[in-house]
């Protein structure tokens, strides 16, 4: 976690299989995070599950994602349970144990989730406008301090694959652990709104 203590932008870039472009069926998610200069913090691979869920629950399948360093070894796990609508996800050390929650709230003209760390205590939340599809504000105290932002790939990647590539803006001070949950809320939205269905 070493390396997110001194990242402000990440970016994260999902990975295809040329299979699953030309097919068009889906494979396991994976991704590349990088830090604002470009370099790779790390590799993030969606494990286990099964083919029949990602088949018929695709977008909301549960899922496990893990993100390596560039050693190999474990740094994080992103754990999201099934839900219908009230999506979370878990932020985990490699070791287990629990770093924050990301939870999808009701709300009928907005996206809105509360990132709270393992306490339970709320960090921050994530606000999506609705004239924004592609933008999650990060706010505290209702105000805008950071930023979640699907970038456009061009018009072939968007055409014909569901590869995704997120800039997250953090906020200045931030705790490495919050920077942790922060990214975990990435692969949730990725799920969440811009998966295939």
């Amino acid at each position: 976690m070493d390396e997110l203590s001194v990242a402000n932008t990440l970016v994260v870039s999902q990975k295809k299989e040329w299979g699953e472009i030309v097919s068009g069926f889906e494979t396991k998610n994976r991704y590349v995070v990088l830090n604002e200069l470009g370099n790779e913090l790390y590799r993030a691979k969606e494990e286990g599950g099964s083919l029949l869920l990602r088949l018929s629950l695709k977008a909301f399948r549960p899922f496990t994602i893990v993100l390596t360093k560039g050693d190999g070894q474990p740094a994080l796990r992103v754990e999201r349970p099934f839900r219908f609508y009230f999506h979370e996800v878990d932020v985990r050390e490699a070791g287990g144990k629990v770093l924050g929650t990301v939870v999808r709230e009701f709300s009928w003209l907005h996206r809105l989730f509360r990132v709270s760390d393992a306490q339970g205590k709320e960090i921050c939340r994530l606000y999506g406008p609705l004239f924004h599809p592609w933008t999650f504000e990060i706010r505290q105290n209702e105000r805008e301090v950071g930023k979640i932002t699907k970038k456009w790939s061009g018009l072939l990647k968007e055409g014909f694959t569901d590869t995704d590539n997120f800039a997250a803006v953090l906020p200045p001070g931030m705790s490495t652990e919050a920077k942790c949950v922060l990214l975990g809320a990435v692969f949730l939205i990725d799920f969440v709104y811009f998966e295939n269905r």
